[in-house]
């Protein structure tokens, strides 16, 4: 398939449907990377995300014949919403297998664009689950499957955010960032930008936690990972689609690998610098400028914000993990003499003037002389760890660090 004639068709087909999102300057960014920063606001559209390009773009495709079997699909939240507006706006039924880890404002949102025309079915604890029981549905049912990655017509749909920025830059854009999940965006616009112009370096930008397209690459073909998180729910993927993976390793220059705690820190700048509401997935662009910062100086560069679906129920927990990954935020297991003043003494002459107890667990026992708390504490700078160890250690407190490979830690953080 001739990609760039497929994606101005799928333009076409598109009008009307989607919004053509605008490129926001970003002069903090700009400023503090020496670039000039784009960033493409795709969380503007009606479903919040990217995704309703390639789901309308596959499902209007259809002829009419096909047009009369169930359309079923399967999606972390995302792609689920623009399949099911693509079903209300055709008036075509469809089933949606999403995971049970879907935030529930992404399942709300689902029902609101379906409607009566969609059925929503929670299925696994992760993409790939959700995607074997929907697999198995269409089967039975002699539906159309739409997959949200796989697919020449849903990655032509996505391709549309790369001919948007093409145009509104007139060709003249260095550098693209791109966030992968399972790479339908990433090998559309990837593929439109490189044959428009060889010059543009694409960066694919994925989670270190599900990082399905990057071993992929790395190993040269399509591989299924071991272990998956799921934090990153938008781009949770445990294998990447032949497709894709062939489209990236072609036009995509090189893949990143972003630390979850980093897409937190970016949601959370984003939000307190621009305004700006994003999901992790959403993020991901952005939060590799670090890894571009060689690449990208004087040039002009258009980071895709991919999508705006956060449930606000998530926020402790990004800030959770965004205070870890800064070093600001520490748990100890301290063992304190259970006797009256030893709590006082650690916080007079072991916190700092600006150390903060953001949590503290600890029950007397009875017919002990020592007893282990559970301490978290945060920090105004990362700087002030080494001082606050020291303190510790001087007033001859027995305590341990708690890491991030430990069980506990995983249930605190």
């Amino acid at each position: 398939m001739d990609i760039t004639r497929a994606v101005e068709e799928a333009e076409l087909r598109l009008q009307g449907i989607v919004s053509t999102t605008p490129l926001q300057p970003s002069a903090r960014l700009s400023e503090l990377y020496g670039a000039n920063i784009l960033i493409k606001r795709e969380d503007m559209q009606a479903v919040r995300s990217f995704k309703i390009r390639g789901a309308y773009n596959k499902i209007a495709s259809l002829s009419a014949e096909d047009r009369r079997r169930p359309v079923v699909c399967a999606s972390a939240g995302n792609h689920a919403q623009g399949v099911a507006f693509a079903c209300a706006h055709l008036r075509i039924k469809g089933t949606i297998f999403m995971p049970r880890i879907t935030p529930t404002q992404k399942i709300e949102r689902v029902e609101h664009f379906g409607g009566d025309l969609v059925e929503i079915r929670l299925v696994g604890d992760s993409y790939d689950e959700a995607n074997q029981a929907a697999q198995e549905f269409c089967e039975q049912a002699k539906g159309i499957f739409v997959h949200p990655f796989d697919d020449m017509l849903t990655i032509a749909g996505q391709g549309t955010v790369g001919k948007e920025i093409h145009d509104a830059t007139r060709g003249e854009v260095g550098v693209v960032i791109v966030p992968i999940g399972g790479g339908g965006l990433a090998s559309g616009v990837a593929s439109y930008l490189k044959e428009r112009n060889p010059k543009v370096s694409v960066i694919g930008a994925e989670p270190a936690g599900s990082p399905s397209m990057y071993e992929a690459l790395r190993q040269g073909r399509v591989v299924t990972l071991d272990e998956l998180h799921t934090f990153v729910d938008g781009a949770a993927v445990r294998r990447a689609g032949q497709l894709t993976f062939e489209l990236c390793r072609k036009h995509v220059d090189r893949v990143v690998l972003v630390p979850e705690g980093r897409i937190c820190t970016t949601m959370i700048e984003l939000y307190q610098n621009e305004g700006i509401i994003t999901e992790p997935a959403g993020a991901l662009a952005l939060s590799a400028l670090d890894d571009a910062a060689g690449d990208i100086r004087g040039k002009t560069v258009v980071c895709i914000l991919s999508g705006g679906n956060n449930d606000i129920l998530r926020y402790p927990e990004i800030m959770e993990r965004s205070l870890v990954y800064q070093g600001r935020k520490h748990y100890f297991i301290i063992e304190f003499a259970q006797k009256p003043g030893q709590l006082r003494q650690f916080v007079d002459d072991a916190l700092g003037p600006t150390d903060d107890i953001v949590r503290f667990e600890y029950i007397k026992k009875t017919n002990k002389e020592r007893g282990a708390a559970l301490v978290g504490i945060e920090l105004k700078d990362k700087a002030d760890l080494a001082p606050l160890l020291k303190r510790m250690e001087r007033i001859q407190l027995n305590f341990r660090p708690l890491g991030s490979e430990e069980l506990l830690y995983d249930y605190l953080v």
